[in-house]
Protein backbone atom coordinates (compact mmCIF):
# COMPACT_ATOMS: atom_id res chain seq x y z
CA UNK A 1 0.00 0.00 0.00
CA UNK A 2 1.36 3.36 -0.96
CA UNK A 3 1.68 6.00 1.73
CA UNK A 4 0.03 9.37 1.30
CA UNK A 5 1.02 12.92 2.01
CA UNK A 6 -1.47 15.47 3.22
CA UNK A 7 -1.26 19.20 2.92
CA UNK A 8 -1.91 21.69 5.55
CA UNK A 9 -0.80 24.99 6.90
CA UNK A 10 -1.55 27.58 9.46
CA UNK A 11 0.50 30.22 11.15
CA UNK A 12 0.72 33.27 13.40
CA UNK A 13 3.18 36.05 13.89
CA UNK A 14 3.70 38.51 16.69
CA UNK A 15 0.93 36.52 17.93
CA UNK A 16 0.95 33.55 15.65
CA UNK A 17 -1.41 30.65 15.88
CA UNK A 18 -0.32 27.88 13.57
CA UNK A 19 -2.28 24.77 12.73
CA UNK A 20 -3.77 25.43 15.98
CA UNK A 21 -0.54 27.18 16.61
CA UNK A 22 -0.19 30.64 17.91
CA UNK A 23 2.89 32.73 17.46
CA UNK A 24 3.48 35.94 19.32
CA UNK A 25 6.01 38.55 18.42
CA UNK A 26 7.14 41.79 19.97
CA UNK A 27 8.82 44.79 18.41
CA UNK A 28 12.20 45.96 19.63
CA UNK A 29 13.94 49.32 19.78
CA UNK A 30 17.50 48.10 19.61
CA UNK A 31 19.40 44.89 19.19
CA UNK A 32 20.50 45.13 22.80
CA UNK A 33 16.92 45.23 24.06
CA UNK A 34 15.69 42.40 21.87
CA UNK A 35 15.70 39.74 24.56
CA UNK A 36 13.82 41.95 27.01
CA UNK A 37 10.74 42.04 24.80
CA UNK A 38 9.00 38.71 25.21
CA UNK A 39 6.78 37.38 22.46
CA UNK A 40 4.75 34.23 22.23
CA UNK A 41 3.70 32.15 19.26
CA UNK A 42 1.33 29.22 19.27
CA UNK A 43 1.43 26.48 16.68
CA UNK A 44 -0.90 23.65 17.51
CA UNK A 45 -0.04 21.70 14.41
CA UNK A 46 3.38 22.86 13.47
CA UNK A 47 2.05 24.21 10.21
CA UNK A 48 4.27 25.61 7.50
CA UNK A 49 2.57 29.03 7.62
CA UNK A 50 3.26 29.64 11.30
CA UNK A 51 6.82 28.37 11.18
CA UNK A 52 7.58 30.48 8.11
CA UNK A 53 6.15 33.61 9.73
CA UNK A 54 8.10 32.97 12.93
CA UNK A 55 11.35 32.45 11.02
CA UNK A 56 10.89 35.61 8.95
CA UNK A 57 10.18 37.71 12.03
CA UNK A 58 13.03 36.21 14.03
CA UNK A 59 15.41 36.98 11.16
CA UNK A 60 14.05 40.54 11.23
CA UNK A 61 15.31 40.87 14.82
CA UNK A 62 11.85 40.47 16.33
CA UNK A 63 11.46 38.23 19.32
CA UNK A 64 9.01 35.45 18.58
CA UNK A 65 7.62 32.63 20.63
CA UNK A 66 5.67 29.71 19.15
CA UNK A 67 3.23 27.54 21.08
CA UNK A 68 2.97 24.23 19.24
CA UNK A 69 0.59 21.36 20.00
CA UNK A 70 2.61 19.11 17.67
CA UNK A 71 -0.42 17.70 15.83
CA UNK A 72 -0.05 18.64 12.14
CA UNK A 73 -2.98 18.01 9.80
CA UNK A 74 -0.75 15.95 7.51
CA UNK A 75 0.61 13.69 10.26
CA UNK A 76 -1.29 10.58 9.01
CA UNK A 77 0.57 10.77 5.69
CA UNK A 78 3.79 8.96 4.98
CA UNK A 79 5.40 11.70 2.93
CA UNK A 80 5.09 15.26 1.65
CA UNK A 81 4.72 15.98 -2.07
CA UNK A 82 4.69 19.16 -4.11
CA UNK A 83 7.13 20.99 -1.82
CA UNK A 84 10.03 22.10 -3.99
CA UNK A 85 13.33 20.57 -2.88
CA UNK A 86 11.72 18.43 -0.17
CA UNK A 87 9.47 16.09 -2.14
CA UNK A 88 9.00 12.75 -0.43
CA UNK A 89 10.17 13.71 3.06
CA UNK A 90 8.03 12.58 6.03
CA UNK A 91 5.74 15.31 7.44
CA UNK A 92 7.48 15.07 10.82
CA UNK A 93 10.82 15.82 9.15
CA UNK A 94 9.47 19.03 7.61
CA UNK A 95 7.90 20.08 10.91
CA UNK A 96 11.10 19.46 12.82
CA UNK A 97 13.20 21.26 10.22
CA UNK A 98 10.89 24.29 10.34
CA UNK A 99 11.09 24.42 14.11
CA UNK A 100 14.88 24.08 14.05
CA UNK A 101 15.23 26.93 11.55
CA UNK A 102 12.97 29.24 13.54
CA UNK A 103 14.89 28.47 16.73
CA UNK A 104 18.22 28.96 14.95
CA UNK A 105 17.30 32.62 14.50
CA UNK A 106 16.10 33.06 18.06
CA UNK A 107 12.39 32.19 17.97
CA UNK A 108 11.14 30.57 21.14
CA UNK A 109 9.14 27.35 20.82
CA UNK A 110 7.04 25.52 23.38
CA UNK A 111 4.32 22.90 23.49
CA UNK A 112 0.80 24.10 24.22
CA UNK A 113 -2.59 25.10 22.84
CA UNK A 114 -4.04 28.60 22.49
CA UNK A 115 -7.54 28.57 23.95
CA UNK A 116 -8.70 32.20 23.92
CA UNK A 117 -7.77 35.64 22.61
CA UNK A 118 -9.14 39.15 22.99
CA UNK A 119 -8.06 42.71 22.28
CA UNK A 120 -7.33 44.90 25.28
CA UNK A 121 -8.32 48.56 25.72
CA UNK A 122 -4.72 49.63 25.04
CA UNK A 123 -4.72 47.85 21.67
CA UNK A 124 -2.61 44.88 22.74
CA UNK A 125 -3.82 41.31 22.62
CA UNK A 126 -4.30 38.94 25.53
CA UNK A 127 -3.73 35.34 24.49
CA UNK A 128 -4.31 32.47 26.86
CA UNK A 129 -2.86 29.02 26.38
CA UNK A 130 -2.50 26.09 28.75
CA UNK A 131 0.49 27.75 30.43
CA UNK A 132 -1.15 31.11 31.21
CA UNK A 133 -1.90 34.46 29.59
CA UNK A 134 0.40 36.83 27.72
CA UNK A 135 -0.12 40.32 26.25
CA UNK A 136 1.42 41.18 22.88
CA UNK A 137 1.31 44.02 20.37
CA UNK A 138 0.39 42.00 17.26
CA UNK A 139 -1.11 38.60 16.44
CA UNK A 140 -0.79 36.20 13.51
CA UNK A 141 -3.24 33.30 13.52
CA UNK A 142 -2.43 30.22 11.46
CA UNK A 143 -4.61 27.55 13.01
CA UNK A 144 -5.43 25.70 9.80
CA UNK A 145 -8.52 23.64 9.20
CA UNK A 146 -9.90 20.23 10.01
CA UNK A 147 -11.07 17.59 7.56
CA UNK A 148 -14.57 16.35 8.43
CA UNK A 149 -14.47 12.95 6.77
CA UNK A 150 -17.44 11.04 5.33
CA UNK A 151 -19.18 8.83 7.88
CA UNK A 152 -18.16 5.57 6.23
CA UNK A 153 -16.57 2.70 8.14
CA UNK A 154 -12.87 2.47 7.38
CA UNK A 155 -12.34 5.97 5.99
CA UNK A 156 -10.88 7.44 9.16
CA UNK A 157 -8.76 4.37 9.84
CA UNK A 158 -7.22 4.49 6.35
CA UNK A 159 -6.93 8.30 6.15
CA UNK A 160 -3.48 9.15 4.81
CA UNK A 161 -2.70 5.50 4.13
CA UNK A 162 -4.63 4.64 0.98
CA UNK A 163 -7.49 7.11 1.41
CA UNK A 164 -6.82 10.77 0.60
CA UNK A 165 -8.41 13.90 -0.81
CA UNK A 166 -5.80 15.76 -2.88
CA UNK A 167 -4.93 14.39 -6.35
CA UNK A 168 -2.07 16.86 -6.71
CA UNK A 169 -0.51 15.49 -3.52
CA UNK A 170 -1.20 11.80 -4.06
CA UNK A 171 -2.22 11.16 -7.67
CA UNK A 172 1.26 10.48 -9.01
CA UNK A 173 1.91 7.79 -6.41
CA UNK A 174 -1.11 5.78 -7.66
CA UNK A 175 -0.73 6.53 -11.38
CA UNK A 176 -2.01 3.72 -13.55
CA UNK A 177 -3.84 2.14 -10.62
CA UNK A 178 -7.50 1.36 -9.97
CA UNK A 179 -8.72 4.56 -8.37
CA UNK A 180 -12.01 5.04 -6.56
CA UNK A 181 -13.70 8.35 -5.74
CA UNK A 182 -16.56 8.54 -3.25
CA UNK A 183 -19.10 11.35 -3.56
CA UNK A 184 -20.54 13.10 -0.53
CA UNK A 185 -21.37 16.34 1.21
CA UNK A 186 -18.61 18.25 -0.58
CA UNK A 187 -20.42 17.56 -3.84
CA UNK A 188 -18.59 19.77 -6.33
CA UNK A 189 -15.21 18.80 -4.93
CA UNK A 190 -15.82 15.07 -5.37
CA UNK A 191 -17.09 15.48 -8.93
CA UNK A 192 -13.95 17.46 -9.73
CA UNK A 193 -11.80 14.73 -8.14
CA UNK A 194 -13.35 12.09 -10.39
CA UNK A 195 -12.56 14.12 -13.50
CA UNK A 196 -9.12 15.22 -12.37
CA UNK A 197 -7.89 11.75 -11.42
CA UNK A 198 -8.38 10.54 -15.00
CA UNK A 199 -5.12 12.36 -15.70
CA UNK A 200 -3.31 9.73 -13.63
CA UNK A 201 -5.29 6.62 -14.51
CA UNK A 202 -7.61 5.21 -17.17
CA UNK A 203 -9.41 3.21 -14.47
CA UNK A 204 -11.33 5.67 -12.30
CA UNK A 205 -14.58 4.55 -10.64
CA UNK A 206 -16.92 7.12 -9.14
CA UNK A 207 -19.25 6.05 -6.35
CA UNK A 208 -21.87 8.84 -6.04
CA UNK A 209 -22.83 7.53 -2.58
CA UNK A 210 -25.15 10.32 -1.35
CA UNK A 211 -24.78 12.47 -4.49
CA UNK A 212 -27.73 12.56 -6.90
CA UNK A 213 -26.13 12.98 -10.30
CA UNK A 214 -27.94 14.90 -13.00
CA UNK A 215 -28.16 13.32 -16.42
CA UNK A 216 -25.67 15.87 -17.75
CA UNK A 217 -23.17 15.14 -14.94
CA UNK A 218 -23.41 11.39 -15.45
CA UNK A 219 -22.94 11.72 -19.19
CA UNK A 220 -20.00 14.09 -18.72
CA UNK A 221 -18.20 11.64 -16.42
CA UNK A 222 -18.92 8.68 -18.70
CA UNK A 223 -17.67 10.46 -21.80
CA UNK A 224 -14.48 11.37 -19.91
CA UNK A 225 -13.89 7.70 -19.19
CA UNK A 226 -15.03 7.54 -15.55
CA UNK A 227 -17.10 4.52 -14.51
CA UNK A 228 -20.11 5.44 -12.36
CA UNK A 229 -21.22 2.84 -9.79
CA UNK A 230 -24.43 3.74 -7.97
CA UNK A 231 -25.38 2.78 -4.42
CA UNK A 232 -24.41 3.94 -0.95
CA UNK A 233 -20.95 2.94 0.22
CA UNK A 234 -21.11 1.00 3.50
CA UNK A 235 -17.50 0.27 4.30
CA UNK A 236 -13.87 0.35 3.18
CA UNK A 237 -11.40 -2.32 4.21
CA UNK A 238 -7.98 -3.53 3.21
CA UNK A 239 -7.93 -6.80 1.34
CA UNK A 240 -4.35 -7.66 0.51
CA UNK A 241 -2.93 -4.71 -1.41
CA UNK A 242 -6.37 -3.49 -2.42
CA UNK A 243 -9.12 -1.47 -0.77
CA UNK A 244 -12.49 -3.20 -0.93
CA UNK A 245 -15.30 -0.69 -1.43
CA UNK A 246 -18.43 -2.35 -0.07
CA UNK A 247 -21.75 -1.04 -1.38
CA UNK A 248 -25.09 -1.40 0.42
CA UNK A 249 -26.38 -4.26 -1.77
CA UNK A 250 -23.22 -6.26 -0.91
CA UNK A 251 -21.44 -5.48 -4.15
CA UNK A 252 -17.69 -5.04 -3.71
CA UNK A 253 -15.29 -3.07 -5.90
CA UNK A 254 -11.54 -3.59 -5.53
CA UNK A 255 -9.59 -0.34 -5.76
CA UNK A 256 -5.88 0.34 -5.24
CA UNK A 257 -6.58 3.83 -3.83
CA UNK A 258 -9.65 5.81 -2.78
CA UNK A 259 -10.25 9.56 -2.74
CA UNK A 260 -12.94 11.29 -0.70
CA UNK A 261 -14.07 14.89 -0.34
CA UNK A 262 -14.01 16.07 3.28
CA UNK A 263 -15.90 19.09 4.50
CA UNK A 264 -13.17 21.66 5.15
CA UNK A 265 -13.85 23.41 8.46
CA UNK A 266 -11.55 26.29 9.48
CA UNK A 267 -10.13 26.33 13.00
CA UNK A 268 -11.05 30.00 13.29
CA UNK A 269 -12.47 30.23 16.82
CA UNK A 270 -9.68 32.59 17.95
CA UNK A 271 -10.15 34.85 14.93
CA UNK A 272 -13.89 35.04 15.58
CA UNK A 273 -13.31 35.69 19.26
CA UNK A 274 -11.08 38.61 18.27
CA UNK A 275 -13.93 39.99 16.14
CA UNK A 276 -12.49 39.34 12.67
CA UNK A 277 -15.08 39.77 9.91
CA UNK A 278 -16.05 36.70 7.85
CA UNK A 279 -16.79 36.64 4.13
CA UNK A 280 -20.21 35.75 2.71
CA UNK A 281 -18.94 32.18 2.41
CA UNK A 282 -18.22 32.07 6.14
CA UNK A 283 -14.41 32.16 6.04
CA UNK A 284 -12.47 34.93 7.78
CA UNK A 285 -11.79 37.78 5.36
CA UNK A 286 -8.14 38.74 4.81
CA UNK A 287 -6.35 40.99 2.35
CA UNK A 288 -3.45 40.01 0.11
CA UNK A 289 -0.98 40.19 3.01
CA UNK A 290 -3.13 38.28 5.48
CA UNK A 291 -4.47 41.28 7.41
CA UNK A 292 -7.92 40.77 8.94
CA UNK A 293 -10.58 43.39 9.64
CA UNK A 294 -9.17 43.79 13.17
CA UNK A 295 -6.12 46.03 13.35
CA UNK A 296 -3.04 44.15 14.52
CA UNK A 297 -4.37 40.69 13.62
CA UNK A 298 -3.12 38.73 10.62
CA UNK A 299 -3.78 35.20 9.41
CA UNK A 300 -2.09 32.75 7.04
CA UNK A 301 -2.57 29.25 5.74
CA UNK A 302 -5.61 26.99 5.55
CA UNK A 303 -7.56 28.75 8.28
CA UNK A 304 -8.50 31.36 5.67
CA UNK A 305 -7.51 29.57 2.44
CA UNK A 306 -8.77 25.98 2.22
CA UNK A 307 -7.16 25.10 -1.16
CA UNK A 308 -3.68 26.18 -0.03
CA UNK A 309 -1.18 23.35 -0.20
CA UNK A 310 1.79 23.07 2.10
CA UNK A 311 4.11 25.13 -0.07
CA UNK A 312 1.42 27.81 -0.48
CA UNK A 313 0.97 28.01 3.28
CA UNK A 314 4.71 28.44 3.80
CA UNK A 315 4.75 31.27 1.26
CA UNK A 316 1.75 32.89 2.94
CA UNK A 317 3.53 32.72 6.29
CA UNK A 318 6.53 34.55 4.86
CA UNK A 319 4.30 37.13 3.15
CA UNK A 320 2.39 37.74 6.37
CA UNK A 321 5.60 37.94 8.38
CA UNK A 322 6.82 40.72 6.10
CA UNK A 323 3.52 42.59 6.50
CA UNK A 324 3.67 42.31 10.29
CA UNK A 325 7.28 43.45 10.41
CA UNK A 326 6.45 46.42 8.17
CA UNK A 327 3.63 47.43 10.52
CA UNK A 328 5.97 47.17 13.50
CA UNK A 329 8.64 49.16 11.69
CA UNK A 330 6.14 51.92 10.95
CA UNK A 331 5.19 51.99 14.62
CA UNK A 332 8.85 52.07 15.71
CA UNK A 333 9.79 54.91 13.34
CA UNK A 334 6.78 57.04 14.27
CA UNK A 335 7.35 56.44 17.97
CA UNK A 336 10.98 57.49 17.72
CA UNK A 337 10.15 60.55 15.61
CA UNK A 338 7.70 61.87 18.20
CA UNK A 339 10.15 61.66 21.07
CA UNK A 340 11.69 64.85 22.38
Amino acid sequence: MLAWSAVEACSYTLQIVNSLTVTWCARHESIESRWRHDARCGDRRRGAAGASAATLLARSMRKVRVVDSGRPRNSPAGSVHGYLGLDGVPPAHLSQAGRAEAQLYGAGWSTGVAVSAHKMADGTFAIRDDTGEVHRARAVVATGLRDDLPDIDGVREMWGQGVAHCPYCHGYEVRGGRIGVIGGGNRGFTLHQAELLRLWSSDVEFFPHTVELTHAERERLTRWGVTVTDGRVKKLEHVGHDIAVQIEDDRVAARSAVFVGPQFVPNDALLRELGCRPTSEGWIDVDGAGATSVGGVWSAGNVTDSPAQLIHAAAQGTRTGIAVNRALLEHDVLERSTRR
